[in-house]
C-alpha cells in the first residue's frame, strides 16, 4: 500500500478542481420549472410519481419561480401568443440556466403546423436538451434530465 504523502494523514482525503465540486453540487440540485402547457405536462407528472419518482435524480423540488430555477422545462404546445412570455420567465432566471425542450410540440411544432402555434421554441430561446416523442414517455424525460445533469457537472465556471 502506498504511503499517503507528507501531511496528510486518514482517510477521506481527495483532490479536486473547484470546477467539479461546484459541477458535482450543481447537477445533483437541479431545481426544474416546469413551463406544461398540454399532454406532455400529464407524463412529466408521471415522471414525478412514485413509478419513476424524479426525486432519485436531485430533481424533485420544483420551482413556479423563475428567479428560483435553474432547468426551464418546456412542456407542450407553445402558441405565439405565449412565445414573449416564455421568454420573459426566461430572463427572469438567473444564470447559470438550462432549458429542456420536451415533446414533439415544444420542439418543432409537432403535427400543429399551423399560423397560431410556435414551431420549436428553439426560436425564442436557446435551448440544450430535446427530448422527442408525441408525448414522450417518462423514461425519456428522465433521459432528457441526465443528459442536462451531464451538462451541468461538466459545465466550467468560466464558461458561464
Amino acid at each position: 500500500m502506498a504511503k499517503p504523502p507528507e501531511g496528510v494523514e486518514g482517510a477521506g482525503f481527495f483532490a479536486t478542481s473547484l470546477d467539479k465540486a461546484v459541477g458535482l453540487a450543481r447537477k445533483n440540485s437541479i431545481w426544474p420549472l416546469p413551463f406544461a402547457t398540454s399532454c406532455c405536462g400529464i407524463e412529466f407528472m408521471a415522471t414525478m410519481a412514485a413509478h419513476y419518482d424524479l426525486g432519485r435524480f436531485g430533481s424533485e423540488r420544483l420551482s413556479f419561480s423563475p428567479r428560483q430555477a435553474d432547468l426551464l422545462m418546456v412542456m407542450g404546445t407553445i402558441s405565439k401568443k405565449m412565445g414573449p412570455i416564455l421568454r420573459q420567465v426566461y430572463e427572469q432566471m438567473a444564470e447559470p440556466r438550462w432549458v429542456l425542450s420536451v415533446g414533439a410540440c415544444a420542439c418543432s411544432g409537432g403535427v400543429f403546423d399551423t399560423y397560431s402555434v410556435l414551431q420549436g421554441i428553439d426560436r425564442i430561446i436557446p435551448v440544450d436538451v430535446y427530448v422527442p416523442g408525441c408525448p414522450p414517455r417518462p423514461e425519456q424525460i428522465i433521459d432528457g434530465i441526465l443528459q442536462i445533469q451531464k451538462l451541468v457537472g461538466n459545465e466550467s465556471l468560466r464558461r458561464r
